[in-house]
C-alpha cells in the first residue's frame, strides 16, 4: 500500500498523531468522520485547540500581534471619587453638594471630583483578551509537542521566529492586553462578539472570526471540524511509521465492530505507553511503538530454565516459516515490538498477541520479521516470569502477527494451530468489506477475544 492509500485508511483517527512529520498534501477530508471524535479521543479538547493553534489564519493573526496592538481601541470615560479633605481633579458641584446632603451637610472638606481615564474594557477588547487566552493557554498546554524540533512546528510556529515565545510574552506582558479585565466565564456574549464583527478595525474583526470559530469547533461544528483537521492533520513522512499506525488503527477499528464498544484513544506522543482501551467483561488494550504495561518484559535471561532450548527452536521456526511462506526451500539480544501489544484481560488471566510491521517485501526483511516475532513471544515476561511455558514457548493457536507489505511474487496462505504466528500483508487488513479480509485480521482478533 502506498502513502496517499494509508492516509485514505487512517481518516480521522491520525488526528491523535503529535509526533514527527509534518502536514500531508492530500485532501483527506472525504475520510473524516469528525461527529464521533469526542466519543473516541482521550484529552478530546485539548487535541482540537492544538489543531486549533496549527491554523494558518491562528498564526498569522500571531505574527500581525505586535504591530496592531499598538493601535488598540479605548474610550475614555469620566470616573468619579469622592473625597475628604483634599482635590483631586474637576469638582462636580452638583454631586458634591448631593453627597455632602445625604452625609452631613455641615462637612465641607468633602468633594466629588472627576478624572477621565481611558477605559480598556470595551466589547472589542473582551473578544480580543478572550482569543488571545485561548491561544496562549493552548499553547502552554502543548508546550509538550510545541518544543520538539518537529516539522510540523517549524513549520507553522518556528519559520522566522520564535512565535510560541512572542506569544506568550505579548499575554504575560503587554500594556494594553493586561489593561484589559479578565473576560468572565458568560463573556464574550454575542453582542460583544457582534460589535468586534461589525468594528472598522482588523484586529478586532479577525479575533471575533477566530473565536466563532473556535466555539463551533468545541460545539462539534462537522464542517469546521473537517476543514481544520484537512490543513492540520499531523501525518509521519517516515513510510514505515505511516503503516505502524495505519495496522494499529485497523486494530481498534476491527475490535471495536467485535465488541461494539468506543474505543478511548489517548494522544500518540513520546512516552506514552497505553494508546487505546475498550472495557467490558474483557479489558482490551492496546500498546504502540516499543511500549508495553510496566509489568511486560522482553528479554533474554540465562537464568530461566528452558531459555537457551527456546533459541534453538526460533531459528527452526523462523526457516520453516520462511521457506513455507515464499514457497522455498531455504536455508538461512531482543528488542521491542513496532507496534502493537495487544492485551486482554479477564479477570486475573492475561493474553497477548504481538505484532511487528515490516514496510518492505525483502525476504531477508520478512526473515528478520518472523525472527523478531517469534523472539517477542518466546521471551516475553509478565512480572519476570515467561508468559509462555516451556512446551510451548510461542503460546497456543496464533498470539504473533507479521504484517508485511503487498508482495507481487506469489505467496502461501500458511494459516492454521500448528503455526505460531501468521503472516499478512498490508493490503489484507483493509477497511473494506471482502471476505478475504473478514478471514485475516477480524477472524484473528475475534478467536483471540471470544476464547
Amino acid at each position: 500500500m502506498n502513502r496517499k492509500e494509508l492516509l485514505e485508511e487512517l481518516t480521522a483517527d491520525i488526528f491523535t498523531y503529535v509526533m514527527q512529520g509534518g502536514f500531508p498534501q492530500e485532501k483527506l477530508s472525504e475520510k473524516l468522520k469528525p461527529e464521533s471524535l469526542d466519543e473516541r479521543f482521550e484529552e478530546y479538547e485539548h487535541l482540537m485547540d492544538l489543531h486549533f493553534i496549527l491554523k494558518e489564519e491562528v498564526v498569522e493573526f500571531v505574527e500581525k500581534l505586535p504591530r496592531r496592538l499598538r493601535r488598540i481601541k479605548t474610550q475614555t470615560k469620566n470616573v468619579s471619587k469622592t473625597k475628604r479633605g483634599n482635590i483631586d481633579g474637576r469638582i462636580n458641584w452638583s454631586s458634591t453638594i448631593q453627597k455632602r446632603y445625604s452625609r452631613n451637610p455641615g462637612d465641607r472638606s468633602l468633594f466629588v471630583c472627576e478624572n477621565r481615564t481611558e477605559d480598556y474594557d470595551i466589547d472589542e477588547n473582551i473578544v480580543l483578551k478572550k482569543i488571545l487566552s485561548i491561544i496562549y493557554h493552548s499553547i502552554k498546554n502543548s508546550e509538550e509537542y510545541l518544543k520538539e524540533e518537529y516539522d510540523w512546528v517549524t513549520e507553522r510556529w518556528r519559520d522566522e521566529k520564535e512565535l510560541v515565545d512572542e506569544m506568550k510574552n505579548i499575554f504575560e506582558k503587554n500594556v494594553h492586553v493586561k489593561r484589559i479585565k479578565k473576560p468572565e466565564k458568560y463573556e464574550p456574549t454575542e453582542r460583544m462578539v457582534h460589535t468586534a464583527i461589525m468594528s472598522r478595525d482588523r484586529l478586532y474583526r479577525d479575533s471575533a472570526e477566530l473565536f466563532r470559530k473556535r466555539e463551533k469547533i468545541q460545539n462539534g461544528d462537522k464542517t469546521e471540524i473537517r476543514e481544520m483537521l484537512e490543513n492540520t492533520m499531523i501525518a509521519p513522512d517516515d513510510q514505515n511509521r505511516l503503516l505502524e499506525l495505519y495496522v494499529l488503527f485497523r486494530y481498534i477499528a476491527t475490535i471495536q465492530d467485535i465488541m461494539e464498544g468506543t474505543p478511548r484513544i489517548k494522544t500518540i506522543s513520546k512516552n506514552r505507553q497505553e494508546i487505546a482501551r475498550i472495557e467490558g467483561e474483557k479489558r482490551i488494550t492496546l500498546y504502540h511503538d516499543s511500549s508495553g504495561p510496566d509489568s511486560l518484559r522482553f528479554m533474554f535471561d540465562r537464568e530461566h530454565d528452558g531459555e537457551e532450548g527456546r533459541l534453538t527452536e526460533i531459528h527452526e521456526k523462523t526457516k520453516n516459516l520462511l521457506s513455507e511462506y515464499f514457497k522455498i526451500n531455504r536455508n538461512d539480544v531482543t528488542g521491542r515490538p513496532d507496534v502493537i501489544v495487544l492485551e486482554i484481560k479477564e479477570e486475573n488471566d492475561y493474553e497477548y498477541l504481538i505484532t511487528e510491521v515490516k514496510n518492505s517485501t525483502n525476504r531477508e526483511t520478512v526473515r528478520q520479521g518472523i525472527k523478531e516475532t517469534l523472539e517477542y513471544l518466546a521471551f516475553m515476561k509478565l512480572d519476570e516470569r515467561p508468559v509462555y511455558s516451556t512446551d510451548n514457548p510461542f503460546g497456543e493457536g496464533y498470539n504473533g502477527l507479521l504484517v508485511v507489505q503487498d508482495m507481487e511474487e506469489e505467496t502461501k496462505d500458511i494459516t492454521d494451530q500448528k503455526r505460531p504466528l501468521k503472516i499478512v500483508q498490508a493490503s489484507e487488513l483493509s477497511s473494506e468489506d471482502s471476505e478475504e479480509n473478514e478471514n485475516t485480521l477480524r477472524k484473528l482478533l475475534q478467536d483471540m477475544i471470544i476464547r
